[in-house]
């Protein structure tokens, strides 16, 4: 395989289903294959009683194939407070330790969302088409677990009846003025009303991040195991920490990745994307800028022009589905991987009037992701209701974020949701063993470095912290930087883990 087409096979893997991390930010856009959409099938829920047993046989169809995978089946509570009651049912799967004689246990994966499936996930960490594939001494020690969170996927599914167009909108409508939150705020809260009327209704105010790390106990204890170690990237990073801080003494060695503040996705994380552009932003800026073919400017601050001037130009007269605000998100999105020069030619293609071809997925044929993320976001924060609070959040972030600040501070809809959270978000404490490894790029859009050092704050004696000189959304195994994955894979395998550290950027 030439080195050109191994790049080709390995961007098209990470774009389709790097991690979830980066998918479920990717605004859905190009209209005609949204027209297809349909409605998720949803399955009853069931009052039939949780169960521990466990049957292996094949995986269902995933977007990676999974030949080296088993699956099964865990029925849990939909309320845990009421172990008695209604069910769901969670899809889980394992890649066996390669080497048993050396196994320790079962390593839990999530790669983010929230949205996000992770059933997959344990056969795409071992593809030759990453950067650094999961290495055999963690195959050895680990039966790796994936599975779908409550509400995504294959295990019970929710749904919000989205239309197509609702869904063409995309995650970060950019509001240009104070009418455009205003008009924001009428799909808001379309959107909410028609989450809480959806067959799956009854399921919201239960698809929880802490609901998310009950099951993952279940899990752990219908396998049989004392103890579960994990890794989790972006919002499974803060799945992980609350794991962590609710079952202290069944977590092993917890491995948190690209991390969220100690909140979660609250509306103080979606206004950090913001900043996480601004920050990100600069390493394009000189890519561009070293390669005038793009005709994007032969200057950092010329591309930044650029930005703007297309930005401005596709929201007044979009090309084919690409509006500002799409143009907007597709920039933020591509900046959580490391190929410029896609962006660049996507930019060209735009600045052409012509319709980009952008590396990824298919278009979703479900409302499942968005609706997921809905239901978590909504489920875990209490959010503003005040239309006025999010115009004066919108004004301040165009003026401190203006590439896509004000996008990440409008109004969604969470501010309009039919209930509250159902319990106090869990507060992310020092208590517990000395066991959790952080790893975080300096320059990451979607989770910033802020974020993550609040969270190491929060972990106190509990975490450390290996901080890598990048830019990018993602370290361990999606990434290149050795001295980073070397930490990550010395402490899964033998616990042992540096002090907080800083890496220096790989060179390329």
């Amino acid at each position: 395989m030439t080195g050109g087409t191994r790049v080709a096979d390995r961007d098209r893997t990470m774009h389709a289903r790097r991690s979830s991390m980066r998918r479920f930010l990717l605004p859905v856009a190009l209209g005609a294959a949204l027209a297809a959409t349909t409605s998720v099938v949803v399955p009853a829920l069931s009052a039939a009683p949780a169960t521990d047993e466990l049957n292996w046989g094949p995986c269902p169809e995933t977007p990676v194939p999974t030949p080296d995978l088993e699956c099964t089946t865990l029925r849990v509570p939909l309320d845990h407070r009421d172990p008695g009651g209604p069910t769901i049912e969670l899809a889980i799967s394992r890649l066996p330790s390669t080497n048993p004689e050396q196994r320790r246990g079962v390593l839990f994966t999530n790669p983010g969302g929230p949205g996000g499936s992770g059933l997959d996930y344990p056969q795409l960490l071992t593809s030759t088409a990453l950067p650094s594939p999961l290495p055999r001494s963690v195959r050895d020690r680990y039966d790796v677990i994936g599975f779908d969170p409550r509400g995504v996927g294959h295990s019970t599914p929710v749904t919000c009846d989205l239309t197509p167009e609702q869904l063409a909108i995309g995650n970060l409508p950019y509001a240009n003025d104070p009418a455009d939150v205003v008009r924001q705020a009428e799909v808001a809260k379309a959107e909410a009303r028609q989450c809480a009327e959806a067959e799956t209704g009854a399921m919201l105010p239960h698809t929880t991040t802490a609901n998310t790390a009950r099951d993952m106990d279940r899990i752990r204890a219908a396998l049989g195991e004392p103890t579960a170690s994990y890794l989790g990237a972006s919002y499974g990073s803060y799945l992980g920490a609350v794991y962590a801080t609710l079952f202290p003494e069944r977590g092993d060695r917890i491995v948190l990745d690209s991390n969220l503040g100690p909140g979660g996705y609250g509306i103080e994380a979606m206004r950090a994307f913001g900043r996480g552009m601004q920050e990100r932003f600069p390493d394009f800026a000189e890519f561009a800028a070293r390669h005038p073919e793009h005709g994007l400017g032969t200057t950092p601050d010329e591309v930044t022009a650029k930005y703007h001037e297309l930005a401005a130009r596709l929201d007044r007269e979009p090309v084919a589905a690409y509006t500002g605000s799409i143009f907007r998100g597709m920039t933020f999105s591509s900046l959580y991987g490391s190929d410029m020069g896609a962006l660049a030619r996507a930019w060209r293609s735009l600045d052409r009037g012509e319709e980009p071809e952008v590396p990824g997925g298919e278009p979703p044929v479900s409302d499942n992701v968005p609706a997921a993320r809905f239901a978590v976001l909504c489920g875990d924060s209490a959010w503003p209701r005040s239309v006025q609070s999010y115009q004066r959040d919108v004004a301040v972030d165009r003026e401190r974020y203006p590439l896509i600040g004000a996008a990440s501070a409008n109004i969604a809809a969470c501010a309009f949701w039919a209930t509250d959270p159902v319990e106090p978000k869990v507060a992310i404490t020092d208590g517990g063993p000395s066991n959790v490894l952080m790893v975080q790029n300096e320059r990451d859009p979607g989770t910033p470095l802020s974020g993550a050092r609040e969270l190491r704050s929060a972990l106190g004696e509990r975490a450390r912290m290996v901080t890598v000189e990048e830019g990018g959304h993602g370290v361990y195994a999606v990434g290149a930087n050795r001295c980073a994955n070397d930490a990550v894979t010395e402490f899964l395998v033998t616990g042992e883990r540096p002090e907080d550290t800083t890496c220096a950027a790989q060179p390329r």
